[in-house]
């Protein structure tokens, strides 16, 4: 793979390669956007195309595992047989999954992400074709007139960057509240305040979830309320504060294709507790516009957009043709 850098003291997203060990060189490429170890040792990167292998880099069970205890310790976690999966930031956005045996059947597992060292704005991803299937014109109205919106996809699709992008785009009077699980959000914009979740430690306390971080962010008066992605009871939170006057909100949301969203939002209100009748009245109301991107043989791209209806008690999802405004096709 091309545009490989030496480790050493070389940084990416304010943590040296080095400490990367044997997968510096394939976290130092810029193109990369996620980097794989397998219990095998054999190590993948992905460019934005699909995953592929890197030949000559191959690491054995010791070293992987040494690595993973370190990555994770960087973190302020710690990963041993007794709890054997964690999740940790490192620097300014750079999220690890570490995974080690018995719940790996083979060696340590480590999932890296990579956000861009250059935050992209929408010319930029229009100019990478991001926009092919929707008029940019229509996206920067929706941001403009302070739509509630939902950006869904499939892990990996460019989610992320393109709320990053939605955001950038904001007035710079208007004071963003980025809640996020584990911090990845890097938004150019001139107000933006950042909330992260805590885990619990060993002992089970100390723990602050998403939920208690969207209602914590409601006294911080946001002009626009961010979750940067929707897992579980959060939804509900989230939902609520988009019905009493919070306009200009988004989150994200892992979804196959566009269809899938509502029973996706179904299934996470179900851990809230919440009634498909319920999901369906408050999603309706809340949210204004779904923005479906997947990653495409030629790239990641915005696939569809749609607006959520109810029917007979249930959500449901109508796809849209956006035209810039004053347009009609």
């Amino acid at each position: 793979m091309a545009g490989f850098v030496a480790g050493g003291d070389v940084a990416r997203r304010g943590i040296a390669l080095s400490a990367f060990g044997p997968l510096a060189g394939v976290v130092g490429d810029e193109g990369v956007t996620d980097v794989f170890l397998n219990g095998d040792g054999t190590v993948w990167a992905d460019r934005g195309r699909g995953s592929a292998l890197i030949d000559g880099v191959h690491l054995a069970a010791p070293v992987a595992r040494d690595l993973a205890v370190r990555l994770v310790a960087l973190g302020d976690r710690h990963i041993d047989e007794a709890t054997p999966a964690v999740d940790v930031r490192l620097g300014d956005g750079i999220r690890v999954h570490a995974v080690l045996p018995p719940v790996s059947l083979g060696g340590a597992l480590l999932s890296i992400r990579l956000p861009s060292t250059r935050m992209l704005s929408l010319d930029d991803l229009d100019a990478a074709g991001f926009f092919g299937a929707v008029a940019l014109e229509c996206i920067r109205d929706l941001v403009a007139r302070r739509a509630n919106l939902l950006v869904t996809g499939a892990g990996g699709s460019g989610k992320t960057t393109f709320l990053a992008a939605l955001l950038a785009a904001a007035p710079a009077h208007e004071r963003i509240v980025v809640l996020e699980d584990v911090a990845e959000l890097r938004i150019a914009h001139p107000q933006v305040v950042s909330l992260e979740a805590r885990q619990a430690n060993l002992e089970g306390a100390g723990g602050i979830g998403l939920d208690r971080l969207v209602r914590e962010a409601l006294r911080m008066r946001p002009d626009r309320l961010v979750v940067g992605e929707c897992r579980g009871a959060e939804i509900r939170e989230l939902l609520a504060a988009l019905n009493t006057g919070h306009d200009g909100g988004a989150g994200t949301l892992h979804a196959n294709s566009l269809d899938d969203v509502p029973a996706r939002l179904e299934a996470l209100g179900a851990l809230a507790a919440m009634t498909t009748d319920a999901v369906a009245r408050q999603a309706v109301s809340a949210l204004d516009v779904v923005l479906h991107v997947e990653r495409a043989p030629e790239g990641r791209r915005l696939a569809a957009v749609g607006e959520f209806a109810m029917r007979r008690g249930r959500l449901t999802i109508r796809a849209l043709g956006l035209q810039p405004p004053g347009v009609t096709g």
